[in-house]
């Protein structure tokens, strides 16, 4: 059996696993730790904020 994953519920604002099943729009992940998924909304600011930087982002 596969590792259990973590998941970060946009609708809840909570932390959940694979056993829960939420509408997929609603999750970000899957993470390989619980407190890599609580911090998914930083890791995903991050991320934007990098990607506006990036000059070669979005170019064809």
């Amino acid at each position: 059996m596969a590792e259990k994953q973590f998941w970060y519920d946009l609708k809840t604002k909570s932390v959940i696993t694979d056993d829960h099943h939420t509408k997929a729009v609603n999750r970000l992940g899957p993470y390989a730790t619980r407190e890599e998924a609580e911090n998914a909304l930083e890791l995903v600011e991050e991320r934007n904020e990098a990607w506006d930087e990036d000059d070669d982002w979005g170019e064809d």
